[in-house]
């Protein structure tokens, strides 16, 4: 027999993979095919389709249209029915915080939570506590459909638990399992250097000198090993803390010291091509960061951000620095978030939880309707912050101030296939009619049915599909009670006085 010419085994082989994707009527062949659902597509144009479907072949999205047009060119493996639904993007936290879900609300109306968290995060935990806190709050994200998070690995400056790669490995692996797209934020703590921390093995603890060239080290080591790990799901980024003018040494060799600190944990971010992290900022702080630090630019994401002046607005937007406000947080309450002024000059913001700790959760659609009624008080004007807009500060608008705006934040042809629905048919969302409205005004987390990143389904009906439940429950407590045990902070766990019966607390 004459062999083939190259150029028609190539062919052969072209022909025989377009057969194997279609089906006999001709139709493609995708993995999943979303039908019959109220699809908000946040695209370019703010479509909702009324009776629309979504086609996802492996990881991406292929199409997106009414219903009778998609099946029309597409057969499914999987079909999932979405009537009396609203399919949507999955929804993007900006800002939350590892070791949070195990501490909730401990030494809560006290001044203790912030010195119980130090001390249990570096002096209390241990890599199963880690392990345990990342399934938990991984279980909760995907039950709210929040697809995409970025957290600390820790309390911010007071605690980064970079000491040994051990504890990230630990936190990574486990959101692997959980399959969220998650980036985890790494770096120093707060000087003075050096810091302590406890190291356990069983019962037994022993002290640990780190340095910041060992956290510095160690974050590195987690971003070669992590870092775009999962098909590009898994991110590092690189956090420093934030410094305030009246809080530091602004001449001599403290200051000296402290720049080049900033500058090398800058330096780390450029050279992996990380995002680039600040948690805490306020009036002042965003000035000193770009004067003294410059350290700002367009892949860096500011946390809080509150009470900012004209002038560091002015900044932020001259550097396309981008900003994660999080109205749930006791920072917005202490000084008023700028969020009006920062829109109109032209910054990126998107939403956060600072979640999950002392008093919030990561249901992100508490904190749309928390944004939406925190600025429309500020301003004593009900037109302020429209929900429109809410609703693209946890998708699209998200997805730009991640650097991620190619691959998430609306439901296109090409993108990730994050995707949520959300039961429109409950007694809380009906009647059916406006569904954006229904979404920023009366959703909540539990209202999710499905959530799906990469075309993964994490959770079907409800039911989430790739941990056992009940068992991560069971190990976050045990997790949590050991460390409170191991922290002596039994006694943060009792009601404290004044939570009865008074109009303030004293």
């Amino acid at each position: 027999m004459r062999p083939c010419r190259p150029s028609f085994v190539s062919s052969c082989l072209a022909l025989l993979l377009l057969l194997g994707c279609r089906a006999p009527d001709g139709r493609e062949r995708v993995d999943l095919l979303i039908r019959g659902g109220t699809v908000v597509t946040m695209d370019s144009g703010r479509r909702v389709l009324d009776d629309g479907a979504v086609a996802v072949r492996g990881s991406r999205i292929v199409a997106v249209g009414p219903t009778a047009e998609v099946e029309a060119r597409y057969v499914a493996d999987e079909t999932l029915e979405a009537a009396r639904q609203i399919v949507m993007p999955g929804l993007i936290d900006g800002h939350g915080h590892a070791g949070h879900g195990l501490v909730k609300s401990l030494g809560m109306d006290t001044d203790a939570f912030y010195p119980a968290t130090e001390a249990i995060y570096a002096r209390g935990s241990t890599v199963d506590f880690w392990r345990a806190e990342a399934f938990l709050t991984g279980a909760e994200r995907v039950r709210f459909g929040v697809t995409t998070s970025l957290s600390f690995l820790g309390g911010g400056d007071m605690v980064m638990r970079t000491d040994d790669a051990k504890y990230g490995d630990a936190y990574l692996r486990a959101m692997e399992q959980v399959g969220l797209r998650f980036i985890l934020a790494v770096g120093p703590r707060r000087p003075p250097f050096p810091q302590r921390y406890v190291e356990w093995v069983g019962d037994s603890a022993r002290p640990v000198e780190v340095s910041f060239d060992r956290q510095l080290a160690v974050s590195e080591e987690l971003i070669r090993a992590w870092h775009r790990k999962g098909d590009g799901r898994l991110q590092l980024a690189m956090a420093f803390p934030t410094h305030h003018p009246e809080q530091t040494p602004l001449h001599g060799a403290a200051l000296d010291s402290l720049v080049a600190q900033a500058r090398a944990t800058r330096a780390l971010s450029k050279t992996h091509g990380l995002l680039f992290t600040q948690d805490g900022h306020s009036k002042y702080s965003v000035t000193f960061a770009d004067e003294v630090f410059g350290i700002l630019g367009p892949d860096v994401l500011l946390s809080h951000a509150t009470g900012m002046t004209d002038e560091e607005i002015a900044i932020v937007a001259r550097t396309g620095t981008k900003v994660v406000h999080n109205p749930s947080a006791n920072a917005a309450m202490r000084e008023r978030f700028r969020l009006v002024e920062l829109l109109d000059a032209g910054v990126t913001v998107m939403l956060g939880s600072d979640g999950v700790a002392p008093d919030r959760s990561y249901d992100m659609f508490r904190h749309v309707f928390q944004a939406m009624r925190y600025h429309r008080a500020a301003w004593q004007d009900t037109k302020v912050l429209p929900a429109g807009k809410a609703l693209e500060m946890v998708t699209v608008d998200a997805a730009r101030a991640l650097g991620m705006a190619d691959e998430i934040g609306s439901l296109e042809v090409g993108k990730r296939a994050d995707i949520i629905l959300v039961d429109a048919a409950r007694p809380h969302m009906m009647p059916a009619q406006m569904p954006l409205y229904r979404l920023a005004y009366f959703a909540n987390g539990n209202d999710v049915t499905t959530t799906i990143v990469d075309g993964r389904v994490l959770m079907r009906d409800r039911v989430l599909q790739t941990v056992d439940e009940r068992r991560v429950v069971d190990d976050a407590q045990r997790e949590a009670d050991l460390a409170i045990r191991r922290t002596g902070l039994d006694s943060l766990l009792m009601t404290p006085d004044g939570f009865w019966g008074r109009s303030r607390l004293p």
